[in-house]
């Protein structure tokens, strides 16, 4: 689909609302002394809000946990963005974030959970179709499950089999494909240029989780689309602030119109409360580091790509790991748990993830290192994995 034609079904259901009466937007709204707010440059008596006590007060210099440039700015949002819940601070990150990641518009939602399930949900329904990676996160598993769209999981990574179930639906059927960016358990990343075909050649919807990529791949940590130059040509970009952008909350990056429809459709945005307006500077503030600090991706992929090769030569199973998610394979969900209480006996922080997080068989230790990690103490843990790796047999 090209140009606007894509989206001529979003545009005709926001019509139809707007001709309703029933068309949202959302309107930036400042908190002023005494139950009065300036909504769209107007003094208002605030008779809108859940803040029952009028505890919403500013965060004043010297509080602990105050930032510079945080006075003035409220612990709560007090309602639903679509209420009086929009502060300023969302209008302006909105405008810079969507530059940042190369398109007309972006939304911000309160969680990645919250995001997925209210995006999927929006753009997919009854009749409609869904294809999903059988490794996407279960905020994507359960969007999909209250969209009621008919939905097919294909093989982690299979594009083949992917194909063979976009040939086999109607023709002009509404086709949704959802990924991960990176996947959270195996540290895989999904194949983005054959879906972005895949997408074009079946007239679908492409929408991408860059939740563990965002801040970490391009070159100011726009996400793995944006560093294989495939921004233009993703739908649907979301991502969480929670990883590591080291705050929380989550973003829609795509097209106006996009926004504009999931402002008026997405459940998760229209009857949840917004995120405090100082979580949103705080956001903000790590972005703006995050961009100017590209030492940090670079000694993360350094670090990740040392621990990774290490536990190779110790002998361990890493998968298919290609990230900074690095899982070290056990199969058996026993092992993975006395493997991982032995680590924490050590010293070294390690949880044993176990079905349903992944399939059966497949329980595992997930390590993630970081940018701040020290060489040296990289090199002790690995030691100490080892020592109790050949304690257990699971390496010679």
């Amino acid at each position: 689909m090209e140009g606007t034609d894509r989206w001529q079904w979003m545009r005709d259901e926001l019509r139809q609302l707007s001709e309703r009466n029933q068309y949202r937007r959302l309107e930036p709204t400042g908190w002023l002394e005494g139950g009065w707010i300036e909504r769209s440059g107007r003094r208002m008596l605030n008779l809108a809000s859940n803040h029952y006590l009028g505890l919403s007060n500013p965060l004043p210099n010297g509080t602990d946990g105050a930032e510079e440039g945080d006075a003035g700015m409220r612990l709560g949002a007090g309602a639903s963005r679509l209420i009086t819940g929009n502060d300023p601070v969302y209008d302006r990150f909105e405008r810079e974030f969507a530059a940042y990641k190369g398109t007309e518009s972006s939304l911000v939602f309160s969680s990645g959970y919250m995001a997925n399930v209210g995006v999927i949900s929006a753009l997919a329904g009854r009749g409609d179709y869904v294809f999903s990676d059988r490794l996407n996160h279960a905020s994507i598993v359960d969007g999909i499950a209250l969209s009621r769209a008919k939905c097919s999981r294909y093989r982690h990574r299979d594009i083949g089999q992917l194909e063979r179930m976009l040939r086999s639906v109607p023709a002009g059927a509404k086709k949704l494909i959802v990924t991960d960016a990176v996947f959270s358990m195996d540290g895989t990343t999904a194949p983005l240029p054959e879906l972005v075909e895949l997408k074009e050649r079946y007239g679908a919807i492409l929408m991408v989780d860059e939740a563990h990529s965002g801040g970490v791949y391009g070159e100011e940590g726009q996400g793995l689309a944006h560093a294989l130059g495939l921004q233009r040509r993703v739908d649907v970009q979301m991502g969480t602030f929670s990883k590591a952008y080291g705050a929380c909350g989550a973003y829609v990056a795509g097209d106006a119109v996009l926004i504009q429809y999931l402002i008026n459709k997405a459940r998760t945005l229209i009857y949840n409360t917004a995120l405090p307006p100082i979580v949103m500077s705080a956001v903000r503030a790590n972005w703006l580091t995050i961009r100017s600090e590209p030492w940090r991706r670079e000694a993360l992929f350094q670090r990740a790509a040392w621990f990774r090769r290490a536990l190779n030569e110790c002998g361990f199973d890493t998968g298919d790991s290609e990230s900074h998610i690095i899982p070290l394979l056990l199969g058996d969900n026993a092992r993975a748990v006395d493997f991982g209480a032995a680590l924490q006996a050590e010293g070294i922080a390690a949880v044993a993830i176990r079905p349903p997080t992944v399939p059966e068989g497949a329980a595992r230790i997930r390590f993630t290192v970081m940018a701040t990690h020290r060489l040296q103490d990289l090199q002790w843990a690995v030691e100490r994995i080892a020592a109790v790796g050949r304690r257990m047999g699971i390496v010679p």
